[in-house]
């Protein structure tokens, strides 16, 4: 898979993937932990807890920016 971003993050060690992802997006909905896992084959080997030194991009994601509503009265 072809990464489309120009970001990236190194790790320092004790880095978890869902505090990285929460710092850089604000938060881990709307599947963009999954895209970033998607977009770093192989880095859910290395497992919870990220040593030192670990590359990891971060794609542009699409803003969530609509939502559904419904009106109640009238």
């Amino acid at each position: 898979m072809t990464v489309v971003s120009d970001h990236f993050y190194v790790s320092k060690e004790g880095d978890v993937l869902d505090q990285i992802v929460t710092a850089w997006y604000g938060d881990t909905g709307g599947q963009k932990l999954e895209a970033v896992l998607a977009a770093n084959p192989g880095l859910a080997a290395l497992g919870a807890v990220l040593g030192a030194g670990v590359r990891i991009a971060l794609p542009d994601l699409a803003s969530d920016t609509q939502t559904e509503t419904e009106q109640l009265w009238g």
